[in-house]
């Protein structure tokens, strides 16, 4: 079974264009409109920068992280804690698990309705994340 587009509808160009989607043979592209030229770029190599991101920002944050989500769940206690601060720290494991079964299809519109986004530029290279809501590293 070929790997996933995990963020399919989520990923725009530099000039604020969606990307569109396409297979090549059975692997997944994203696919660049580039002047005019279509550049098809292995989804995978986008969605891995983007998850890296994200891990990023997780890491060192687990505790913190946890301690809310268990919060959010109404099960604020040491072992609901320990559990999520656990599945924080093994974020690896679950991205790979992620190309194999993709992001809900619900989940995804919901990242677009809160304005989440993602840049690319025509080599498929990571520009920028927007996350509405979240405060820049210059406001920590």
């Amino acid at each position: 079974m070929p790997p996933k587009i995990l963020f399919e509808g989520l990923v725009f160009d530099e000039k604020g264009n969606p990307v569109e989607t396409a297979y090549v043979g059975s692997e997944p592209c994203y696919v660049v409109d580039d002047d005019g030229f279509k550049r098809h770029i292995p989804s995978e190599q986008v969605d891995r920068q983007v998850l890296q991101h994200m891990h990023a920002m997780i890491s060192g944050h687990e505790d913190l992280l946890s301690e809310q989500a268990a919060k959010m769940l109404g099960q604020d206690d040491i072992f609901t804690r320990a559990m999520i601060e656990t599945q924080l720290k093994n974020l690896d494991q679950h991205f790979e698990r992620l190309f194999e079964v993709g992001i809900p299809e619900a989940s995804r519109a919901y990242l677009g309705m809160t304005g989440f986004r993602i840049v690319i530029n025509v080599h498929g290279e990571l520009v920028e994340i927007q996350q509405p809501g979240l405060f820049s590293p210059e406001d920590e």
